[in-house]
């Protein structure tokens, strides 16, 4: 019988859900959800001194964001230093893992001497087959016993079978003399605890899987699944950095961009299903798999973001668009919106969300059913708004103003009045559009005037031909 897909995502809470953890929580998320599996969160909190509650709560934000959800309660790291701290006092029992005294001191004059001869030694402690007679009674470490022939393989579902010579491996300290756990320890008796079968993370760990796989072996358990994904790079093939531009989750909700354009944009950063680029998040569970990621680093492209963002924003419910939106305002600092605008702003979706690729994008297509009067307009609805167009406004008026205010009748009436001045409708629209949003780029006209109604297009309409 098959075990269940457990994942975990384990980020360190030093700051904010850096864009290339969001991806690795992702691949988890994915891969674990399409299996019908667990996907846990773990808050690798050990670092007292650089952990805080507020990034802590920040990582929380961003993948409630990107909508992965995660198992059970989120589990703290630190919380469990007594279970740590027992299993390596366990590997002392099983004879896996030594007393040690060596001191700091000792340890660099060993690494001097080493570099002073040239060559690169791993350190090898004088306790590691000493005599119980000759411990002394004082604090000590617990090293673990590194098998210091053969080789340790990681057979690796991206970067295939990784060979690490033994011999580059030092019994590494599992417990400080101070009785706290290392992260070595730590990270392999929490994922054994929680029952993790598959291990998918950055491949800037891949060096230490071989280590975490001697503890596994040195207490008997079953090794998970390793999976190590290539990083992100910028543009230019450079390790991401704010350089690039943002490099935070909660950057990329303040820019406006949709949690489910994102959720595709990085499934595919890296990770191929044939030639399938816009896909949906059901589609990507079913489809996710550890044989389509790539091992070499992926590029990331703002133009392809932003290409697929628009995608799913035209595709997207408008009742949870606009509960997306108001999400946006609140990441950017923006003003939220009130009671008339967010049902107008409803009411507008049709005929905004099409062609808008971020929030602030459909915003300002949205513009007019979002502003009140006075309507401010731009240089080129100024100029739209001259003598002659002011005039024919103000002539269409009174007919709006018992129109049955449908498409087809808006339609004949302004055809009709184009008609009348001698001019296509086109030369008509151009003069509406400034009156009605204060831009020459907006919406059809008609639309516009179906959103906002009878009372608010005529009054705006008076309002341009008054000057």
């Amino acid at each position: 019988m098959t075990k269940p897909v457990v994942t975990r995502f384990a980020p360190s809470p030093t700051g904010y859900l850096h864009i290339g953890g969001g991806r690795t929580a992702l691949f988890n998320w994915l891969y674990a959800r399409g299996r019908g599996g667990k996907f846990l969160l773990r808050i690798e909190d050990t670092d007292r001194e650089r952990s805080t509650p507020e990034a802590t709560a920040a990582i929380l934000q961003g993948l409630t964001w990107l909508g992965l959800d995660w198992d059970g309660d989120v589990i703290s790291q630190f919380a469990r230093k007594d279970r740590h701290a027992e299993v390596a006092h366990e590997m002392l029992a099983r004879g896996t893992a030594y007393r040690c005294w060596s001191t700091p001191e000792e340890i660099a004059a060993f690494r001097a001497e080493a570099e002073a001869r040239g060559t690169y030694a791993v350190f090898q402690s004088p306790w590691r087959d000493a005599d119980p007679a000759t411990w002394p009674d004082a604090p000590y470490a617990i090293r673990m016993k590194a098998p210091r022939e053969g080789e340790t393989v990681i057979d690796d579902q991206v970067q295939g079978r990784v060979v690490i010579q033994n011999a580059t491996l030092d019994d590494m300290i599992v417990l400080r003399s101070d009785g706290t756990p290392t992260y070595m320890l730590a990270v392999v008796v929490d994922d054994h605890d929680m029952g993790v079968t598959h291990v998918i993370r950055g491949d800037d760990h891949l060096n230490n899987a071989a280590r975490q796989q001697m503890v596994y072996d040195a207490m008997g358990w079953e090794v998970p699944i390793w999976a190590h994904i290539p990083l992100i790079h910028g543009p230019d093939g450079k390790k991401l950095s704010k350089r690039h531009g943002a490099t935070g989750v909660h950057e990329y909700q303040a820019m406006g961009y949709p949690a489910s354009g994102m959720r595709n944009y990085l499934a595919r950063l890296g990770w191929a299903h044939g030639d399938d680029e816009l896909f949906t998040t059901e589609q990507a569970m079913e489809w996710f798999d550890l044989s389509g990621i790539g091992r070499s680093p992926a590029r990331l492209d703002f133009k392809k973001l932003e290409s697929t963002c628009g995608w799913h924003i035209a595709r997207t419910e408008d009742a949870a668009l606009l509960h997306e939106v108001e999400g946006y305002l609140a990441a950017a600092g923006e003003p939220g919106l009130s009671d008339g605008q967010r049902d107008l702003l409803s009411r507008a979706m049709y005929c905004v969300k099409d062609r808008a690729k971020t929030f602030p994008e459909l915003i300002e297509k949205a513009r007019f059913a979002l502003i009140s009067r006075p309507v401010a307009v731009d240089e080129a609805a100024s100029k739209a708004l001259d003598l002659v167009s002011r005039g024919i406004l103000k002539s269409l008026t009174p007919r709006l103003r018992n129109a049955s205010w449908t498409r087809e009748e808006l339609e004949a009436i302004l055809n009709d009045e184009a008609a009348a001045n001698g001019i296509g409708f086109g030369k008509l629209a151009s003069p509406l559009r400034s009156a009605l949003a204060g831009r020459t780029a907006t919406p059809s006209v008609f639309d516009m005037m179906l959103v906002i109604g009878r009372d608010e297009t005529i009054a705006r309409l008076e309002e341009a031909a008054a000057g």
